[in-house]
């Protein structure tokens, strides 16, 4: 079963910088990764990893969108701050999950990545592609 591919990278998910594209991109490998794991029925053994990878994703992905936010005066930085810090409330408690039941985390988890895929870098983070691009974000 190896290569099954969950969530697929298109060219419509850009938000026109490298940068931020190839950050959202690992993220769609985690997703990916994650549930290769489950069809090879390897995610119990795995999801802690994830969950920590997503923890890690957190600091320099968000971090690089709010530091361009702030230079660049995005109008939409509160709105898009506030679902940021709902994703790491979010990782932080599959962490405490994990803990107590790491095998039943695995389709909560997918679905959480799916759906964050979906609206937040699909809908949220096109956004901010015109200030972005006015400012010559790479």
């Amino acid at each position: 079963m190896a290569g099954t591919v969950f969530f697929q990278w298109t060219d419509n998910m850009s938000v026109k910088s490298q940068e931020i594209d190839q950050q959202h991109k690992q993220l769609v490998d985690l997703l990916n990764e994650l549930y290769q794991a489950f069809m090879e029925k390897e995610h119990k053994e795995k999801i802690g990893i994830i969950i920590e990878k997503m923890w890690d994703y957190t600091k320099y992905h968000f971090n690089t969108e709010e530091i361009y936010f702030s230079t660049f005066g995005y109008e939409g930085r509160a709105m898009h701050i506030k679902e940021h810090e709902n994703f790491r409330n979010k990782v932080i408690e599959f962490k405490e999950k994990y803990q107590t039941n790491s095998g039943a985390l695995t389709f909560e988890v997918v679905n959480f990545l799916r759906n964050w895929l979906k609206g937040h870098i699909m809908e949220t983070d096109r956004k901010y592609i015109a200030c972005f691009s006015k400012n010559s974000v790479k």
